[in-house]
């Protein structure tokens, strides 16, 4: 089997359910026919993430097309020292891009300023992924970063929409800006990455915390723990597609019409019948991006 086929429709979930976390803006299929694949497994919603300017536009001109679509928009951490530093290494919605010049302070102002003018839009529900991201940006970058997420912070609270975290091996420093500046109302963990003790301290701050494919992968079990103590709640699921494809398609395209393998395997970790999964992870997505 290619790794570069797409693996085949699983058997469709009987509840609908919505992918909270997705790029469709990276995938081979048109969103037109990604939203088939989806509805023919019953993912009847999708959240659509920017990474960047160009690329929260366009998640918040899909959004205005297509009523499947909910756009969440921001500079991804790894953006932020891109534009002040002029790092070629980036997120995967710009490393395509090629290395920039710096811009320095004033470029993050104008990039965040973007960024603010698109939450004001009905159809763009969350603000994100923003957050901290210390495994691509070396030290150098982390005050660019911190200054951006605590930016996204505030846009977030101001604009009444979800913020949607990046966190990746920032675990700590993350909960301290977010408890230092003050969390907006609705806050998502998107594609959760820490430990059972610190999903008790999310479900105690009333953070949503969304799992994606990589909780099925073998050496993953930190993660399994840290769903069976995340109240039912406060969960979601996503793709991240197309990266974390779920097992045992893993390493293969991922889009949101596999959302049923993770869904299946987040049910069989938390002891729960899919469909009553299925239909509180739909209402806790609803809730977290108020569509």
């Amino acid at each position: 089997m290619s790794r570069t086929e797409a693996p085949p429709l699983p058997e469709p979930l009987r509840v609908p359910v919505a992918d909270s976390h997705t790029h469709l803006d990276m995938q081979d299929a048109t969103v037109e026919e990604a939203l088939a694949r989806a509805a023919a497994v019953n993912v009847t919603a999708v959240v659509q993430v920017g990474c960047d300017v160009a690329g929260s536009r366009w998640a918040a001109e899909t959004a205005a097309a297509h009523p499947a679509v909910h756009a969440s928009v921001a500079l991804h951490p790894n953006e932020a020292p891109r534009i002040v530093h002029g790092y070629a290494e980036g997120t995967a919605g710009t490393a395509r891009q090629g290395a920039r010049e710096p811009g320095g302070r004033a470029a993050l102002d104008e990039a965040l300023a973007e960024i603010d003018a698109l939450a004001a839009l009905d159809h763009v529900r969350g603000v994100g992924e923003t957050g901290l991201d210390f495994f691509r940006t070396g030290p150098e970058g982390v005050a660019a970063q911190e200054e951006s997420f605590r930016a996204h912070i505030e846009i977030a609270k101001r604009h009444g929409k979800a913020l949607v975290i990046h966190d990746r091996d920032a675990h700590a420093d993350v909960l301290r800006v977010l408890a230092d500046a003050g969390a907006p109302e609705r806050t998502v963990f998107h594609c959760y990455s820490g430990d059972a003790d610190m999903a008790r301290i999310c479900a105690r701050a009333g953070y949503f915390m969304s799992f994606a494919g990589n909780v099925t992968f073998k050496n993953a079990q930190p993660l399994r723990d840290a769903l069976a103590v995340a109240p039912a709640e406060l969960v979601l699921v996503e793709t991240d597609a197309p990266f974390l494809t779920p097992a045992p398609y893993r390493g293969r395209p991922n889009a949101p019409y596999l959302i049923p393998v993770t869904l299946r395997a987040m049910a069989e970790v938390k002891g729960l019948d899919e469909d009553v999964l299925a239909a509180a992870v739909y209402d806790n997505t609803a809730r977290a991006f108020d569509f």
